[in-house]
């Protein structure tokens, strides 16, 4: 059995939503990014008060709405329905990225295709697909006061995705804070550290994310 075929319990993509959601504060200002993240509004823990916001001029997003209770207007930056709340309120991109780039928003929680040693990050592109752009992404990572990635480990051919240094185009440089994967959760406390081990997914050993990880960090 090779390194990549060896089965482990890990976290569901829900659960890491979840365990990206326990990085919330009462009174944050967070914008999610699309796939992963946006799971993250279903887990704010009971009795804090946190607004989402997204890039396409929403602020105070509620959680998913129930089947057969979706408005096709209210949508987030991924184009997924989303419900409002009592003080949501809307306003033009430009306000939006205004509020991002003014560094007006404590957290973003964003998915990743690699994440390098150094904390940069590329989550946009594949060279020879298709995209329809890199939205926010560029202007989240450099204007936020904590970037929260989650991700795979592992690309779905097996591949590490935290990595010496990241060979897709790149989204920011040096900007990732806290990484959190199905296997395990690493984090620095500045831009000039190292990322450190801090938790590992049930039924994941050290030996294991060592196997599958191939950029340098502490434990």
């Amino acid at each position: 059995m090779t390194t990549h075929d060896t089965l482990t319990e890990g976290w569901t993509r829900d659960q890491m939503a979840a365990r990206a959601a326990k990085e919330l504060r009462d009174g944050f200002y967070v914008n999610l990014g699309i796939g992963i993240p946006t799971l993250v509004a279903n887990h704010v823990p009971e009795g804090m008060t946190v607004t989402l916001q997204s890039e396409n001029g929403m602020l105070g997003i509620g959680p998913f709405p129930f089947a057969g209770e979706e408005d096709p207007d209210l949508i987030n930056a991924g184009k997924q329905t989303i419900s409002q709340l009592p003080q949501t309120s809307y306003f033009d991109s430009a306000q939006s990225f205004a509020m991002i780039r003014g560094g007006h928003i404590d957290l973003a929680v964003l998915g990743g295709m690699e994440v390098s040693e150094k904390g940069d990050l590329a989550n946009w592109m594949v060279p020879g697909k298709m995209i329809k752009g890199m939205g926010g992404a560029m202007d989240l990572v450099a204007g936020v006061k904590k970037i929260i990635v989650v991700m795979e480990h592992v690309s779905k051919n097996g591949d590490p995705k935290f990595i010496p240094a990241c060979m897709l185009p790149l989204t920011g440089r040096n900007v990732v804070d806290m990484i959190i994967t199905d296997l395990a959760v690493f984090q620095r406390p500045d831009h000039d550290s190292p990322f450190k081990l801090v938790e590992l997914a049930p039924g994941v050993s050290r030996e294991e994310v060592r196997e599958k990880t191939t950029a340098a960090y502490t434990e």
